[in-house]
């Protein structure tokens, strides 16, 4: 059975914003790590909007950054979405009934499957699939934003805490 994780990068209150926070070399390895042992992402829109900027290679890339955009290719995506008529390579179309779909994933996957994206994040922790919250703090102040938790958060209780690169450190919770 699948664990369903579901983590972002965020600001010390609270709001996710990846181009307001900057990710260093240890940081951007993490994730590129982390991508690379994915079963599988399940995307609301505007996060698969955002990260389809790795579909294609740019020459202006370093060596890291093809080789997150290769594992990120790699993986089974799916998109959450009412909107989208079409979805990218390796992307299927989720456009009804995702807590059948999600629930199906995880009983018939093995590994983790990452929720990216804070809004159908609240949707899955209202249905309670999620099984995991890993929450990366930044040394950032936004005051503004999209917030990590887009409704109420869920009872949670701490399992670990990870200094992750110089500066961001990883919350994992569990719901309690």
């Amino acid at each position: 059975m699948a664990k369903l994780v579901f983590g972002m990068n965020q600001s010390l209150d609270g709001y996710v914003d990846h181009l307001e926070m900057r990710t260093g070399p240890a940081l951007f390895r993490h994730w590129i790590e982390h991508v690379s042992g994915l079963t599988g992402s399940v995307y609301g829109r505007r996060m698969y909007d955002t990260m389809r900027y790795w579909d294609e290679d740019r020459p202006e890339w370093s060596a890291e950054q093809h080789e997150f955009a290769a594992a990120w290719r790699r993986q089974p995506k799916w998109v959450v979405s009412r909107s989208l008529k079409s979805v990218g390579p390796n992307a299927t179309l989720v456009q009804d009934d995702v807590e059948a779909v999600v629930r199906g994933l995880k009983a018939r996957l093995v590994g983790e499957i990452a929720v990216s994206g804070p809004d159908l994040a609240r949707s899955l922790t209202d249905l309670g699939l999620i099984d995991e919250y890993r929450l990366y703090f930044h040394p950032n102040v936004l005051g503004r934003g999209k917030p990590f938790f887009a409704g109420p958060r869920p009872p949670l209780r701490l399992v670990s805490t990870d200094r992750v690169g110089e500066d961001t450190v990883r919350l994992t919770y569990v719901p309690a």
